[in-house]
C-alpha cells in the first residue's frame, strides 16, 4: 500500500518590485496543515504585513535567545532584524502578505548607528503597532499591485520613508527602559479580552482586570509593546472585523456587534486603520483567495 504524505504548504509571489534598497512582494500562502518553521535573514530587515487576517494561533519566538518554549502572538505586522532567527508556528488556511526587505545600511545610516537588539526589545518586533509604518506599507502594497508612472522612484521614496520610520521605531525601542513593562500574564489577559469581545474596553476596565492603575497600564503597555494601548486595541478590533468580513457578515451587523453607532462610523474607522473600505477589503481578499484556489487546481 502506498504511503500517503500530508500536503505541504506552498508559497507564490503574485507581484514584486525591486528598488535600490528595498524589495516589496505580495505573496500568497496556501497552508493545509499547521506549520513550524525557522526564519533567518542574514543581510536584510524583513517586514511582513498580513493582508488577510493572520490566524489567531500564529506565534513566534527567538528560540536561540529565549529557548524553545517561549512563543508570543504574531501581530498583523512583524519585523525580523538581520542576523536573527525567528521560529514561527502558524495556523492553516490561505493567506496573503506584503513582504518588504530593506537594506540595513540605509536603516543604520538614517539611525546614525547600527541598531542592536537585546532579548526584551526583540519581543517588540513580533507586533509592530506603529500607525506610520502601517500607512507606508499600505502605500507600498498599492504600488506593487498597480505600478504607476515613475514606479521606480516611488518605490525608492517609499522605501526610504519606511527605513526612516523603522529607524525611529527601533531607536525608540532601544532607548526604552528595560524595566517597567507589564508582566506576561497581564498582557495575555488584555489579548484574551480583546479576542473574546469586539466592543471597545475602557482603560479603567483593562486596568481593573490587571489589578493596576490606568497610569501603570498605559505606561507599562507602551514599554512592553512599543505602541499605545489605544492603538493596540484599535488594531485588534480591526483584525476581528476583517475575520467577520471574510466570514460573510454584513457591514451593518459587524458595526453594531462592535459597538459602533452606525455602519458609516465603522466604515470610517476601518478605512483609517486598514487603508480601504470594508466592502473593498472583502472584494479584494476574496479575489486573492479565489485566485489561490484556481492556481492550485
Amino acid at each position: 500500500m502506498a504511503q500517503e504524505h500530508p500536503p505541504t504548504a506552498t508559497m507564490s509571489v503574485d507581484a514584486e518590485l525591486v528598488g535600490s534598497a528595498v524589495t516589496a512582494q505580495i505573496v500568497r500562502f496556501d497552508i493545509p496543515t499547521p506549520t513550524a518553521t525557522m526564519h533567518a535573514i542574514e543581510d536584510r530587515y524583513h517586514l511582513n504585513m498580513c493582508l488577510t487576517p493572520r490566524p489567531l494561533s500564529s506565534r513566534g519566538g527567538y528560540a536561540k535567545r529565549w529557548g524553545p518554549h517561549r512563543l508570543e502572538r504574531l501581530g498583523d505586522i512583524f519585523l525580523l532584524p538581520p542576523g536573527e532567527s525567528l521560529f514561527v508556528r502558524g495556523g492553516t488556511g490561505r493567506q496573503a502578505s506584503l513582504i518588504c526587505h530593506l537594506d540595513p545600511a540605509l536603516v543604520h545610516e538614517l539611525a546614525g548607528r547600527p541598531l542592536e537588539w537585546d532579548d526584551q526589545h526583540l519581543a517588540t518586533t513580533l507586533d509592530i503597532g506603529s500607525a506610520r509604518i502601517r500607512a507606508i506599507l499600505f502605500r507600498l502594497t498599492e504600488e506593487v499591485r498597480h505600478p504607476g508612472l515613475g514606479w521606480e522612484r516611488m518605490l525608492d521614496f517609499l522605501g526610504g520613508e519606511l527605513a526612516l520610520e523603522l529607524a525611529r521605531h527601533c531607536l525608540e525601542v532601544a532607548e526604552r527602559p528595560v524595566t517597567g513593562g507589564l508582566s506576561g500574564w497581564r498582557l495575555r489577559l488584555i489579548d484574551e479580552r480583546l479576542a473574546e469581545d469586539t466592543r471597545t474596553p475602557t482603560l479603567q476596565e483593562l486596568a481593573d482586570m490587571c489589578s493596576i492603575s490606568v497610569r501603570q497600564l498605559t505606561r507599562g503597555f507602551r514599554v512592553s509593546r512599543g505602541c499605545s494601548i489605544g492603538d493596540h486595541v484599535e488594531q485588534r478590533r480591526m483584525e476581528s472585523a476583517k475575520r467577520m468580513l471574510m466570514a460573510g457578515e454584513s457591514v451593518k451587523t459587524i458595526a453594531f456587534a462592535m459597538g459602533f453607532a452606525s455602519p458609516s462610523s465603522f466604515t470610517f474607522a476601518f478605512r483609517r486603520a486598514v487603508g480601504t473600505s470594508p466592502s473593498m477589503f472583502r472584494s479584494r481578499q476574496g479575489r486573492v483567495l479565489s485566485e489561490g484556489v484556481s492556481a492550485s487546481r
